[in-house]
């Protein structure tokens, strides 16, 4: 595995003093899909384009947590990059990515706690450049700490999106249901910006990892004929 998350967990765990230990099962996981190889989910990893680009900034542990959804996303997303946060420093690859011509960066975030002169609610498109989403890959809290003290995105439209339904992810809760998993924020970046397919398989991918994810903490069989494998086989 070589994409930016796991490049970005490979450095953290060359950082810390100590094992990081997960909650839950102790039993080996598949170091691709982070799931307990009785239920590895490395064969459903869907195959598809965009041209959208994710960019991934981590609170400390997340890149460690086998229930991270950002892991997900880079599966699938080509062009996702993955940075860790912190309050004292950035990232100079952070920034030459934000400052690239290629781009045209959006900061994910609720529209209720930005002024409204900077807050969008669809991607249109610049001549020459392609979305780029900046998601805080984070808990609630941590995000909003995130997003008032990283003065280097103050320049950037914050999209504010409108979802119409709840949030399916159940691998860890929010008090509130209006809020959503970060691969649930990037499909609905995806659709927004025109990369319904892969919106669609991003979907679909992480409805199959819940259930592989859930089916292995409680010891339950898997079915792969069910529906949400034979949703997710369309874009294999």
């Amino acid at each position: 595995m070589s994409h930016a998350v796991a490049r970005l967990r490979a450095e953290r765990l060359a950082r810390s003093v100590k094992p990081f230990i997960a909650r839950g099962s102790r039993a080996p996981r598949c170091p691709d899909c982070r799931v307990i190889f009785s239920h590895c989910l490395c064969a459903w990893k869907p195959k598809v384009q965009a041209d959208s680009g994710m960019c991934l900034l981590m609170h400390d542990t997340e890149p460690l947590k086998p229930s991270n959804t950002g892991w997900l996303i880079a599966d699938l997303i080509e062009d996702t990059s993955a940075f860790g946060w912190l309050r004292t420093d950035v990232d100079a690859r952070l920034l030459a990515l934000l400052d690239s011509p290629v781009w045209q960066p959006y900061i994910v975030f609720p529209g209720e706690f930005v002024a409204q002169e900077r807050v969008v609610d669809e991607v249109v498109r610049q001549p020459g450049k392609r979305p780029l989403f900046i998601l805080l890959d984070a808990t609630w809290t941590e995000a909003r700490k995130m997003f008032r003290k990283s003065p280097y995105l103050d320049r950037f439209p914050v999209l504010s999106l409108q979802p119409e339904q709840l949030s399916r992810y159940c691998l860890r809760r929010s008090k509130r249901d209006d809020h959503f998993c970060t691969a649930e924020v990037a499909a609905m970046c995806l659709e927004l910006a025109g990369d319904q397919q892969a919106s669609q398989a991003l979907d679909a991918y992480l409805d199959v990892f819940s259930t592989h994810y859930l089916s292995a903490k409680r010891h339950w069989p898997l079915d792969e004929q069910d529906s949400v494998h034979q949703r997710l086989h369309t874009f294999l």
